[in-house]
């Protein structure tokens, strides 16, 4: 019998219905769980910048620590129009490495020896190979990083911080600063705003925080990015809010008087920044909005230096 098209269709007709791409027998994949690349690499000018990614933590009732001075309901509504939980907030803590070409310049440690050595492994470096290592305040979770007992971490590096900085916390019996940072003092030198940390890194005064807080400017080949350590702590409550008091803010009033001054600055720079505890890669730009600033995170701009 022929075949026609007629009776092919029909044919196909009493055929079991089968999916036409039936699914292979395997195992399902495991989940893996969600992560956070440990590290970004961006070019300005000579500079190769790369923020590390030493530690995270969930920060409970953030209202207490970023809105100390603020009714609940001017908390809640600015935490709904950012589209954050108003009972819990996700703290990053991200130090950022600088490769100038000559140095390689770490800034801040995080919280433990464990963290800050697995960034840098994962960013493709050692401690090692640290060159100078800058402390931008003497908070834990900045200098944690430093010491692992009685061993240093950056067994090869010199250290720097503000000399304001160190007056007060060696003024104080603080078991952070004992334990992490008078065992360097023979290796650390100390500035003050205006001064460099290697050509084309300047020291800029930023304190309330912490008495002696310092950002830090990088400038290379006509380009420029500020660290601006803890001069912000949230990305949305302390940037959109400078005044709302922060729970680890020592001098409330400087520190919000820093704030507006520093990222007024940024903001008319058009320059962007990286932001200790901004959200990881932590780095962003400012615009000013209402009577406070707001965030713009980086997309692709510094992908354009490279």
């Amino acid at each position: 019998m022929t075949m026609t098209r007629r009776h092919a269709l029909l044919a196909g007709a009493t055929l079991p219905l089968v999916p036409a791409f039936a699914p292979l027998a395997h195992a399902a994949a495991d989940k893996l769980g969600a992560a956070t690349p440990p590290f970004r690499r961006y070019s300005l000018g000579s500079f190769e910048v790369t923020p590390l990614l030493a530690g995270t933590r969930v920060q409970e009732d953030p209202k207490a620590i970023f809105a100390g001075n603020v009714p609940q309901e001017e908390f809640e509504a600015a935490a709904r129009a950012a589209f954050l939980p108003t009972d819990r907030a996700q703290g990053f803590f991200t130090p950022t490495l600088v490769n100038t070409g000559t140095e390689l310049i770490l800034f801040d440690t995080g919280l433990s020896q464990e963290g800050i050595l697995a960034a840098l492994e994962a960013a493709g470096h050692s401690a090692g190979e640290v060159d100078l290592v800058v402390i931008t305040h003497m908070h834990g979770d900045h200098i944690g990083g430093l010491m692992e007992g009685e061993t240093p971490t950056f067994a090869n590096a010199r250290y720097l911080t503000g000399q304001v900085e160190n007056d007060h916390w060696s003024a104080q019996q603080n078991e952070g600063y004992e334990g992490k940072v008078r065992p360097l003092l023979e290796t650390m030198s100390f500035v003050a705003g205006g001064d460099e940390a290697a050509p084309g890194i300047t020291a800029v005064e930023a304190f309330g925080h912490t008495p002696g807080h310092m950002a830090w400017r990088l400038e290379s080949d006509g380009q420029a990015l500020m660290l601006t350590a803890d001069a912000a702590n949230h990305y949305a409550f302390s940037l959109g809010h400078p005044d709302w008091e922060v729970r680890f803010d020592m001098d409330k009033a400087a520190a919000a008087a820093t704030r507006r001054a520093l990222f007024g600055q940024i903001a008319e720079e058009r320059i962007p920044f990286i932001g200790y505890h901004m959200p990881f890669p932590a780095v962003g730009y400012v615009e000013t909005s209402g009577d406070g600033f707001r965030f713009v995170p980086e997309s692709y701009q510094l992908m354009l230096n490279g």
